[in-house]
């Protein structure tokens, strides 16, 4: 089962589970609701340009916004300039974070040039971002990568062992290649290598879908904790799954009521925060957290229909009204009607955004 909980240097996590950094996600409205369900024991902020940071560049610091509630909490930062990395990770530590880590697996071509994932292609730089990061701050150091930049250049073992040597403190690894992105299968035996070759917590991620398949993940690569991106945002209730499946081997799945309470109180946050992409954000989250709802396409269809935040938050309410007058109070999880619909939901890329209609413009991450 997921562990209780896991250590990286004193900051205790408990429980051994983790929101995965995604731009354009993982703010702190959306943080919050993962919070404020349960079980998921660590945050992690939107990826973050060092550069954006170290200008104080207003949009940039946006992403770096956080409540006192959500503790603990890392800061993810991008970036390839050792002195500005190490520059960032300080202003991070000055905020009252608990953590920073260095993102070493985005994919997008206008990160590779200067971060993400490119990286793993320059391992003496990557070896003098480390020591400049870590010099600068007092706080836990992490790292979350990719298992290389292609079939034929598999790192993540190599990396993780210079990342131990130099003082980095946890390693979150998802084991595809850059090349691949999103597709293909996860190879969590790329996990397991790199739990066998360091002492330092180890955290996977990929192709974590249900409770089920994190318990496997612990089982198989014998990994400290497990990380969720894509599926909590399909179903952000998984992470009270998994600490309920860890307690009695069993867990419930949300209702109609659920998610209608759910989808409504988060657009309501967003409106709220008048951010200029607050239409952009609600028809993003509509894209991913209707597939798991009964007739899920009309309303996805009428959100994306909508003009402003308001007809956004018009349509979610008629829509779930019509759903409760015609008695299909089912499980949205378990409604099985379009199942294709649903594994397409899990193949989007979540990170850079999952179609033409929700493209938010803000900085892109793992």
């Amino acid at each position: 089962m997921i562990p209780a909980s896991f250590q990286i240097r004193d900051l205790t996590i408990r429980p051994a589970a983790v929101l995965a950094p995604m731009a354009g996600v993982t703010d702190t409205l959306f943080r919050r609701v993962i919070r404020g369900l349960g079980g998921c024991g660590l945050l992690m902020t939107e990826f973050t340009s060092s550069e954006g940071v170290t200008r104080s560049a207003q949009k940039t610091l946006r992403y770096l916004f956080f409540q006192e509630d959500e503790h603990p909490i890392t800061a993810q930062l991008f970036g390839a300039n050792p002195a500005v990395m190490a520059d960032a990770a300080k202003m991070v530590e000055d905020l009252g974070f608990d953590a920073v880590d260095i993102n070493l697996g985005c994919p997008a071509k206008k990160v590779v040039k200067c971060g993400g994932s490119g990286l793993l292609r320059d391992l003496p730089l990557l070896e003098n971002i480390f020591r400049s990061v870590r010099a600068a701050v007092k706080i836990p150091l992490t790292i979350k990568l990719r298992a290389g930049w292609d079939e034929n250049s598999i790192v993540a073992v190599e990396v993780a062992t210079l990342a131990e040597s130099v003082g980095v403190e946890g390693i979150a690894v998802h084991p595809r290649t850059r090349t691949q992105g999103y597709s293909g299968a996860a190879d969590w035996s790329i996990i397991a290598a790199v739990k066998q070759a360091v002492k330092i917590p180890v955290i996977g991620n990929g192709d974590i879908n249900t409770p089920e398949d994190a318990a496997r993940m612990v089982r198989e690569t014998r990994c400290d904790a497990v990380m969720i991106g894509r599926a909590a945002a399909t179903n952000p209730w998984i992470f009270a799954q998994m600490a309920q499946y860890a307690s009695t081997g069993r867990y419930d799945t949300p209702s109609d009521a659920d998610r209608h309470r759910l989808l409504s109180g988060y657009y309501r946050e967003i409106k709220a925060a008048n951010q200029p992409d607050s239409i952009g954000k609600m028809k993003q989250f509509a894209c991913w957290f209707t597939h798991g709802v009964g007739n899920g396409s009309e309303l996805r269809q009428k959100v994306h229909a909508a003009k402003t935040p308001s007809e956004v938050l018009e349509s979610v309410e008629r829509f779930f009204e019509s759903r409760a007058a015609a008695g299909a109070g089912r499980s949205a999880v378990a409604d099985n009607n379009a199942p294709e619909e649903l594994r397409a939901a899990r193949n989007e890329d979540l990170a850079h955004g999952p179609s033409q209609h929700a493209r938010v413009e803000t900085a892109v991450g793992t």
